[in-house]
């Protein structure tokens, strides 16, 4: 699709705007109404401070990492740098990359950080995280009531009521937000699409990255983050960004920009609709305290991508994380599941397994191959960087290890079995037939893995 868009553009690039022009609020209204945008001074001072706080520690302690993503077959190093901040045990995976939560405090969830600062900055982004929730369900809602404008009666209103009061309680944020008032038939789904388990943490100083990308269709200059569609996502879930700029003398260089189109020296989101080339670009800038929010679908029907300024740059960006497959819990069920085939003979020494069946044969092998490949590699694989921050996944890590060597040796009872004369001529092909098409995967995978 881009390569079909570039060539139907040619040497021509498609119009875009930015707040400094005329057409630009209409525009956003018509085009990007989903987007919601917010200054830094609608949020309270006491969380800036320690949200900014927070990420000049986790930097300060080196806890940002470049991933090595992969790409149509090849490995990438990201220019910008990230860290995942989240509930306990959850993981978010992107460009076939998986990254590991640093757990934030979480009541019940014993947790031991490296340093009390660390804590902090933990605690600073779940009190954000609760904040942008309460931001996102507030901002649906007037999109709801613009869409419908009910006529509120007395009972609606006074079930909206305890909804809300339902949210303040749920969350850590003043009460002074508690404005915001849900039918409890919406509640549910507002708090499904709004509820962040996580957040990716972005850090990049442009003046360190030898090489950025121009930004292609537009002529917006350079991109710290190509255009994207955010993956892995809950289907219709907000994606709220908070951005801190560390402006200093560079910004304010600039600050009488005056030429057509976007200034250099400001970070900025660019938005357009996805592979479309009738409707003019958005690009807003963002200053330090800024945040947005893409509404609903906006993150399906539409592309964004980041546009560097000259100043380094921190964004939480905070996701309902399509966490189905992707959590320990999940996992362990798994791992649950396929070890219900080994049976522990009395004297415990001996082991054998239960069925022979091709469809629990297929169904362990396959669960063996995800512990490997989408759990184990992938956490050995970003080495030892989350003990920077703590050593919270190491347990879990283990238990997941002795898991597959389990697995490991129902593999070799599974070969051991078809070998044995009692099985006939049909049985034994069945078997092997399903077994080699996981152990082909399974090398395969191996010997990618050994490359990367």
């Amino acid at each position: 699709q881009k390569k079909k868009l570039l060539e139907e553009l040619g040497e021509s690039k498609l119009p875009y705007l930015t707040p400094a022009d005329a057409d630009f609020h209409h525009l956003q209204k018509t085009k990007y109404s989903k987007l919601i945008f917010k200054k830094s001074d609608t949020v309270p001072e006491e969380l800036h401070q320690i949200v900014q706080e927070g990420f000049l520690t986790l930097r300060k302690h080196n806890c940002f990492f470049q991933d090595l993503v992969r790409i149509k077959g090849k490995d990438f190093f990201t220019p910008v740098s990230r860290i995942l901040i989240g509930n306990p045990g959850c993981t978010y995976k992107y460009l076939n990359t998986r990254l590991f939560t640093v757990p934030w405090p979480t009541e019940g969830c014993e947790i031991k950080y490296c340093s009390p600062q660390i804590y902090d900055a933990c605690k600073a982004l779940i009190k954000l995280n609760d904040y942008l929730h309460i931001e996102a369900v507030k901002s649906l809602q007037g999109q709801n009531l613009l869409d419908t404008e009910d006529i509120k009666d007395p009972t609606v209103i006074g079930r909206e009521q305890s909804a809300a009061t339902l949210l303040v309680e749920k969350g850590s944020f003043s009460k002074d937000q508690s404005s915001c008032y849900v039918p409890e038939d919406d509640y549910t789904s507002l708090n499904n699409r709004t509820s962040y388990n996580l957040t990716l943490l972005n850090y990049m100083d442009p003046l360190q990255i030898p090489y950025l990308k121009q930004e292609p269709y537009f002529g917006m200059g350079n991109m710290a983050v190509s255009w994207h569609h955010d993956e892995n996502l809950v289907e219709r879930s907000t994606v709220a960004v908070y951005s801190y700029s560390c402006e200093g003398s560079s910004t304010e260089e600039t600050s009488d920009w005056n030429l057509k189109g976007r200034d250099p020296a400001v970070w900025h989101v660019g938005l357009k609709v996805a592979w479309d080339i009738e409707t003019p670009g958005l690009a807003i800038p963002l200053h330090q305290g800024d945040f947005y929010l893409m509404l609903d679908d906006l993150n399906m029907t539409h592309q964004h991508c980041v546009l560097a300024g000259f100043s380094p740059r921190f964004s939480s960006t905070h996701r309902v994380a399509d966490c189905s497959r992707g959590t320990l819990e999940y996992i362990f069920g798994q791992c649950e599941l396929a070890l219900q085939n080994l049976q522990t003979d009395s004297d415990s020494t001996t082991v054998s397994l239960k069925s022979l069946e091709t469809a629990v044969v297929k169904q362990v092998e396959e669960i063996h191959n995800e512990v490997e490949f989408e759990w184990l590699r992938q956490f050995w694989f970003q080495g030892k960087r989350y003990l920077k921050c703590t050593d919270w996944w190491l347990k879990p890590m283990a238990k997941l290890e002795e898991f597959w060597r389990k697995m490991e040796i129902m593999t070799s009872l599974v070969l051991q079995e078809v070998r044995k004369k009692e099985q006939t001529e049909e049985q034994r092909s069945e078997t092997i037939s399903c077994l080699l098409l996981v152990l082909t995967e399974r090398q395969r995978l191996r010997n990618e893995w050994t490359a990367r």
